[in-house]
């Protein structure tokens, strides 16, 4: 089993701190969240933690003393969330060794992705992203993210599905084959018919991708990637 990648929260307010935990554990992130300067450092001398998000404007002072006593030594990032600021002080920060500086009034969702940016660069975490016309997947957390900012979970059940479809791009598979990969859950009790739990899953991606072919089974057409590279809205 591969190892998952841990990101620390230092510093920030409680309702923040809890919406950005909530967006990283959603994507199968190990998180672990401190508040005082001193837990921060013991946090980070075990040098385990790939991602430090840190709340600048708690004590500047303090941030600009981690990243001095942490950047290059433990093998953390450190992105750095503030409220304004000073321009030296963002700087400074860079200058120091933070790998990336955003407002701490930033979207948790865009926060969560540039964690994720950090933890792919530095070769600690890769997640699986299926792109489809009108939502993103990310397949290891069975995570939906829509293009309007919704996010919802798949099943178990729908998450075997669309894996078999994404192994196999192009290719009829039989009911009879998908059935075997997933088995119907118990949310399917009362209606186990395998063309409705596909038409739940189309409705939950908001996707045409997964075709019907009449007597055969199902076949998945990935979609043209878009030119901006990002899904419509759904």
């Amino acid at each position: 089993m591969a190892k998952r990648a841990v990101v620390g929260v230092v510093g920030l307010d409680a309702g923040i701190a809890e919406s950005i935990c909530d967006h990283l554990d959603r994507r199968a992130l190990d998180v672990r969240r401190v508040n005082e300067d001193w837990q921060a450092e013991s946090l980070l001398e075990r040098g385990d933690i790939d991602v430090a998000i840190v709340g600048y404007e708690v004590n500047g002072n303090a941030t600009h003393d981690l990243l001095r006593r942490f950047v290059g030594k433990v093998g953390t990032s450190f992105l750095i969330l503030t409220r304004g600021g000073d321009v030296l002080d963002r700087v400074l920060a860079l200058e120091l060794g933070a790998a990336d500086i955003v407002d701490i009034d930033t979207p948790p969702r865009e926060v969560a992705a540039r964690v994720a940016g950090l933890l792919r660069r530095a070769g600690a975490w890769l997640p699986e992203m299926l792109v489809l016309e009108n939502a993103t997947v990310d397949m290891r957390a069975s995570l939906v993210m829509h293009r309007s900012g919704r996010e919802e979970l798949l099943s178990p059940g729908q998450l075997a599905m669309l894996r078999l479809f994404a192994s196999r791009p192009r290719t009829v598979i039989s009911r009879e084959e998908v059935l075997e990969v997933a088995p119907a859950e118990a949310a399917d009790a009362y209606d186990r018919s395998i063309d409705s739990r596909i038409v739940r899953l189309r409705r939950k991606l908001h996707t045409d991708s997964i075709v019907t072919i009449r007597g055969a089974g199902y076949r998945f057409d990935p979609p043209a990637p878009r030119g901006d590279g990002r899904p419509e809205e759904a």
